[in-house]
């Protein structure tokens, strides 16, 4: 990873007692990125296990830039918010704390940004890609969704229920996140991009099931949400809502 005056890439990083597993996470980013890019720890409280984590281990993040941002808000969803309202970079990209295994496709997603895509889908379902050791009941609800939303209502990725996922300034300025739980924001950002008619990538990603810490995916509790933004996608190809629909920040 390369720091730099003129940073390119934000990676937003949610971290709820992440201790265990932060190291590994910013070591493989530092190993495999060579985008100039920032890291933004957002954390929900003071007493988190993640901050003492990297502050008492400088030598295993020398050369990376990293920043700590408070959650304004609670939760993953505020925790998310603040970081992208603390970024300033042209591509913002949220990034898994566990995920220590992916940091060689970052410049990948960059570059297809650089060439021109709103959204850049970390896809566990292209080939390349794969999920390992997922809960039955999310394995086969993310499934569903994946491929439904991708053959039938036709957004251009594979993998539509992905949290990791790179976004243009651009997009980050104009479309207002309506959402207010969870990753809800993630899905919504990319039916709303598909929507407006803006260009939606993907790479082929990797996942595997934490080994330490507990996940906050609350995928039953967040089900309403999600289908309201399925529901959404739907409408945009058969019922050919227009772009000028898409509810957009203020100027």
């Amino acid at each position: 990873m390369h720091p730099s005056s003129t940073t390119r890439l934000d990676i937003v990083m949610p971290v709820y007692n992440e201790g265990k597993n932060i190291l590994a996470t910013l070591a493989d980013l530092r190993r495999q990125v060579r985008t100039p890019s920032r890291v933004l720890i957002c954390y929900d409280r003071p007493d988190d296990d993640t901050l003492p984590a990297i502050k008492a281990n400088p030598g295993a993040v020398e050369g990376m830039r990293i920043d700590f941002v408070l959650n304004r808000g609670s939760g993953v969803h505020g925790a998310v918010m603040s970081g992208l309202a603390a970024s300033e970079a042209p591509f913002v990209l949220v990034y898994p704390a566990d995920d220590d295994f992916n940091g060689v496709i970052v410049d990948a997603m960059v570059s297809k940004a650089v060439a021109g895509a709103d959204i850049v889908c970390a896809s566990r379902f292209m080939p390349g890609g794969r999920m390992v050791g997922c809960p039955w009941l999310k394995a086969v609800l993310v499934r569903a969704a994946g491929f439904t939303l991708h053959h039938v209502a036709r957004l251009p990725t594979h993998d539509a229920s992905n949290g990791f996922r790179l976004f243009s300034r651009r997009l980050i300025k104009s479309v207002e996140v309506e959402s207010d739980r969870g990753w809800c924001f993630s899905i919504e950002l990319l039916v709303k991009c598909h929507r407006l008619g803006w260009t939606v990538a993907e790479v082929p990603a990797q996942w595997f099931e934490r080994k330490q810490g507990e996940s906050r995916f609350r995928v039953l509790n967040w089900l309403p949400d999600y289908l309201r933004w399925y529901r959404y996608a739907f409408a945009t190809t058969f019922l050919r809502l227009p772009a000028n629909s898409v509810k957009l920040r203020s100027a």
